[in-house]
C-alpha cells in the first residue's frame, strides 16, 4: 500500500499544488514586484525601486495604524488568554451545566465580524451617549471598544482549546500533587501550565494573528473616527488602496509589509509549537 501511495502521490497532489501556485504563490510574488512599481493598473507598472516603501514609512496614518494595532494586540492577547484560561479551569471541574456554559460562551465566535462590529457599536454608543460621548469622539473609546469586542468574540474559542489541553492532564498526577500538599495555585502553576504549553502557544499566536488582521470589526465599530486615529493596519491599507488611486503603489507596499508581519507571527507560532511538542 505504501509503495502505491508513493508512486501516485505526485499525481494526486498535483491539482492541489497547481491551485496553491495559481491562487497564492504567483499572485503574492507578483504583488511583491508591484510594490516596487508605480502603477494605476497592473498593465502600466513602472519600476521605481524602494520609493513606495519610503513613502509608506513617512505616512503618519500608517505609522499610527502600526502603533495602534500593536498596542491593541498586546492588550487583547493578554486579556483574551487570561480570561479564557481561567474559564477553562472553572469549566473542567465536572460541575453540572458546564457543557451548556461552554456552548453559550463559544457561540459569539460563530457570528460574522461585520455583524459583531455593528452590534457592539450600538451597545457601546448607547452606553457612551449617557455620558455625552461616542466611540469615534476619542481614540481611547475606540481602542477599548475594539478590545471588548474581540474579547467577546474569541474568549470562547480560546477557552475550548485550553479545555482540551487541561482535560489531557492526568488525574493521577493532579491527585498526587494534592496529596503532596500543593495548593490549587501551585497545582496550576507547576503541574497544569507546563503540561498545556502547546495549547498556550497556539492560543497566544492565534489571538495575535487575529488582532493584526482585524478589519471588518474595526471598519464597523470605529469608522468615521477623526484623523483616522483608530484605523488599524488592514483598514489603513484598505483606505490607501481606495484613495488617490492607491497612491500609485504605496498601498501595495503597505500590503507587503503587512503580509511580512503576519508571516513572521505565523512562522514564530509554528516554531514554538514544534519546540513545545518536542519538549513534551
Amino acid at each position: 500500500m505504501e509503495k502505491h501511495l508513493k508512486k501516485y502521490f505526485a499525481l494526486f497532489a498535483l491539482p492541489t499544488v497547481l491551485a496553491f501556485l495559481t491562487a497564492f504563490v504567483i499572485p503574492f510574488i507578483f504583488g511583491i514586484f508591484l510594490s516596487f512599481c508605480k502603477f494605476t493598473t497592473v498593465l502600466d507598472a513602472r519600476w521605481i525601486g524602494i520609493r513606495n516603501y519610503v513613502r509608506a514609512f513617512s505616512d503618519k496614518d500608517f505609522l499610527n495604524a502600526l502603533g495602534f494595532t500593536t498596542a491593541f494586540a498586546v492588550v487583547a492577547v493578554i486579556t483574551i488568554n487570561l480570561i479564557a484560561f481561567l474559564m477553562a479551569l472553572l469549566l473542567t471541574r465536572g460541575k453540572k451545566g458546564t457543557n451548556t456554559v461552554r456552548t453559550i460562551v463559544f457561540m459569539p465566535n460563530l457570528i460574522g465580524g461585520i455583524v459583531l462590529g455593528y452590534i457592539w457599536q450600538l451597545i457601546l454608543n448607547g452606553i457612551l451617549n449617557m455620558f455625552g460621548a461616542t466611540l469615534t469622539e476619542d481614540p481611547v473609546y475606540g481602542f477599548w471598544g475594539l478590545v471588548i469586542l474581540m474579547n467577546w468574540q474569541l474568549i470562547g474559542y480560546m477557552m475550548v482549546i485550553y479545555i482540551a489541553g487541561i482535560q489531557n492532564v492526568s488525574n493521577e498526577l493532579l491527585d498526587a500533587a494534592k496529596v503532596d500538599g500543593a495548593s490549587p495555585l501551585k497545582v496550576v502553576r507547576y503541574v497544569i501550565m507546563p503540561l498545556i504549553r502547546p495549547a498556550v502557544t497556539i492560543c497566544l499566536f492565534l489571538t495575535l494573528t487575529h488582532a493584526y488582521k482585524l478589519f471588518d470589526q474595526n471598519l464597523a465599530l470605529t469608522a468615521g473616527a477623526p484623523a483616522k486615529k483608530t484605523a488599524m493596519l488592514a483598514l489603513d491599507i484598505y483606505n490607501t488602496f481606495y484613495g488617490r488611486n492607491g497612491w500609485e503603489g504605496v498601498g501595495q507596499a503597505k500590503a507587503v509589509l503587512f503580509s511580512i508581519i503576519v508571516a513572521v507571527i505565523a512562522l514564530t507560532q509554528l516554531y514554538f509549537t514544534k519546540r513545545k511538542e518536542v519538549e513534551s
